[in-house]
């Protein structure tokens, strides 16, 4: 498969407000993305026209945002309305090994649904994590540095070089993954012996570090996890914010190029090129 027959599915609802950016990172490693409306998907509201199918796209993705408000819990309602109609195409989705990203909201979605960490199957009935309010009490919006830990299962970062340290920006209230009081010690062996973990907030020296380098408190400073195939991948930073190299805060120091975001959709469109 060629990267222009790839076609990405980027979905939103009322609150969505990163899907332009996301579009652009796939169009430009010339891919077909399309943004799409939930209720094409579902049918709901829409002419025969408007109507579209998950099956026919190659990768789904979730963009950050507020959808719904963040009402209820951030990413609540976009899941719930997920679940409710589309349950059996996700699972079928991932299922066949093709990739979901959801970046921010969207990795907030992705718990929700239950897709992440999905410890006990494709998709578990009750979310088994939560991305609580940030450990500051406010937004944080600032540059953050990840570290790759991931070993080799996420097909979002096979572009990207064991313990490299990007700088990726994050943009969040609600970033704080945490698991289970009682499960938490178990849940996250699962995840480091599964290979789950895919990115960690550090310092600039790629150390393990507190706030402001983790701008939220998360579990052990996870920044972004997969599921056991690594082809469903959330994290709260935005890669798709940088893209490019002149929108790093220090470009004027580093020159222009790609951005440390690039890679990670390059390395999906790589993945599904050569594997689907």
């Amino acid at each position: 498969m060629r990267a222009n027959q790839v076609r990405v599915c980027v979905l939103r609802i009322e609150g969505t407000n990163c899907e332009e950016e996301t579009y652009q990172a796939f169009r430009r490693l010339g891919t077909r993305p399309e943004k799409i409306h939930l209720k094409q998907l579902t049918g709901i509201d829409v002419t025969n026209e408007e109507k579209r199918s998950l099956s026919d796209y190659h990768v789904l993705v979730l963009p950050g945002g507020f959808s719904a408000g963040d009402y209820v819990r951030a990413g609540a309602i976009f899941a719930a309305r997920m679940k409710s109609k589309l349950s059996n195409d996700l699972v079928d989705f991932v299922k066949s090994g093709k990739p979901v990203l959801g970046i921010c909201n969207g990795f907030q979605i992705l718990v929700e649904t239950g897709l992440l960490p999905a410890m006990s199957g494709v998709m578990s009935e009750y979310p088994e994590a939560v991305l609580g309010t940030n450990d500051s009490g406010r937004f944080e919006c600032r540059p953050t540095l990840l570290k790759k830990v991931n070993r080799g299962s996420c097909v979002f970062t096979s572009r990207i070089s064991e313990d490299k340290v990007s700088l990726i920006p994050s943009a969040h209230a609600e970033g704080k993954l945490m698991f289970p009081l009682e499960e938490s010690d178990r849940i996250l062996h699962e995840l480091e012996d599964n290979d789950q973990i895919v990115f960690k907030y550090v310092d600039p020296e790629g150390h393990i570090a507190g706030y402001p380098w983790c701008p939220n408190g998360s579990t052990a400073n996870i920044a972004g996890i997969c599921n056991r195939d690594g082809n469903v991948f959330g994290l709260m930073p935005h890669p798709e914010r940088v893209f490019f190299k002149f929108t790093h805060p220090d470009w004027t120091r580093t020159g222009d190029g790609p951005g440390d975001g690039r890679a990670v959709f390059e390395s999906v469109v790589e993945y599904v090129t050569k594997k689907l």
